[in-house]
């Protein structure tokens, strides 16, 4: 007795998948072509300016998500940032929290680069130019340290940069008396921040600032820098990977189907303006990886079929071998994507960004690795057979 089983789809169908290569080919080289077109169009799109929406990890400068007490707009809340000195402010409507918003900003730190030079420049002239001996301050802390070469009241300081229009929390001596060192407490960039926004929007305009989060310019080319490695790499090991399994034929197909996915993922991002952050490099990764699984699975039955089905034309083959495997396929990809799907419609912040690449990741792999890949296996191994043919040479005689 026979046992059945479930058949998502005919196990006797046959499509035509090679015979609508073309078309979807061209479709697909148009999208590919307005996703880097976007990249440029972004950079002039009022609203945007950047060619994709880089988070704090990779732009560097402060991110915070800021909860408000009454409705406000982005442009009032710039005005506002602008208003206290914190220029080029991107502000982002948060729609899952009621009046919240998330405010970016180049500063790292209560004390900006033009206020430390200010400080220093009020404590020569108060002080005296030979009473300063250094004024450090490193871009993204909460500190500052000043070494005269006279002993005064910490008080003082503390009058001379409030003068300044530069907040402390604290002025204390630090290190050995005889260093005359003091240690500058900074009031925390939350702070100010409040500070900033209520002085233009009314007092007690901002209910609650939950998040802070900072990254320095540096810091962020470097993990900038370091995403475009990883991408890099995985494709190198996934090539190196395909000529240990396959012959030559087979992996230009499949490197060229992963690069496709990993500039269509892009594009969707560049597209919505959506967040692109280090969470949307391991998530095109991810889409990296199920793309060349998916691949591999349908390679593997190309060449199963070809050494069982020697008198069929080679695109019959890989027509056949698509259809066989369309059923797990179809299966698969469905799984993944109503999984990701669901963190994309009840999922928050980097996880909503992280399930919004798998969606559009899966159905594009899926694409890839019927229309993308299989078409460039048929030409290689038609220019391959074409090479091997020896042309015939002419004897110059005649028959008898």
């Amino acid at each position: 007795m026979s046992q059945q089983f479930f058949e998502l789809i005919r196990p006797d169908h046959n499509f035509d998948f090679v015979g609508k290569t073309k078309p979807l080919l061209i479709s697909s080289a148009i999208l590919i072509v307005l996703s880097f077109l976007m990249l440029p169009l972004n950079l002039i799109i009022p609203g945007r300016g950047h060619a994709l929406n880089f988070a704090i990890d990779f732009r560097g400068g402060t991110e915070m998500r800021v909860d408000f007490s009454k409705p406000v707009t982005p442009g009032e809340i710039r005005e506002a940032m602008d208003a206290g000195g914190y220029k080029d402010s991107e502000v982002v409507p948060l729609p899952e929290f009621k009046h919240a918003f998330l405010v970016r900003f180049p500063a790292v730190s209560a004390l900006t680069p033009e206020q430390a030079k200010r400080a220093e420049s009020s404590l020569r002239d108060k002080l005296g130019q030979e009473s300063l001996r250094k004024f450090e301050f490193s871009d993204g802390g909460d500190k500052a340290y000043v070494r005269l070469n006279k002993a005064v009241e910490p008080s003082q300081i503390q009058d001379i940069l409030r003068a300044a229009d530069i907040t402390t929390s604290q002025v204390q001596r630090f290190g050995r008396p005889e260093d005359n060192t003091y240690e500058i407490v900074l009031v925390g960039l939350d702070q100010e921040i409040r500070k900033a926004l209520d002085g233009k929007l009314g007092q007690g305009a901002v209910a609650s600032i939950p998040s802070v989060g900072s990254v320095g310019a540096k810091a962020g080319k470097e993990l900038r820098d370091n995403g475009i490695v990883s991408l890099l790499a995985a494709i190198g090991f996934i090539m190196l990977y395909i000529l240990v399994r396959f012959d030559f034929r087979y992996g230009p197909g499949t490197v060229i189907a992963l690069l496709h996915d990993a500039i269509f993922v892009m594009g969707a991002f560049a597209v919505t303006y959506k967040e692109f952050s280090l969470t949307t490099i391991a998530a095109i990764l991810t889409v990296i990886g199920y793309s060349m699984n998916d691949t591999i699975v349908v390679f593997d039955r190309i060449r199963e079929n070809a050494n069982k089905m020697r008198d069929k034309k080679f695109s019959q083959i890989v027509n056949l071998s698509v259809n066989e495997t369309l059923s797990r396929t179809i299966l698969t990809s469905a799984t993944v994507f109503l999984v990701t799907l669901a963190m994309n419609i009840w999922g928050t912040g980097v996880i909503r960004d992280f399930a919004f690449a798998m969606n559009v990741g899966v159905i594009i792999g899926t694409f890839s690795s019927v229309f993308i890949a299989s078409p460039i296996l048929i030409w290689l191994n038609d220019k391959s057979l074409q090479s091997q043919k020896k042309p015939r040479r002419s004897s110059g005689t005649t028959p008898a």
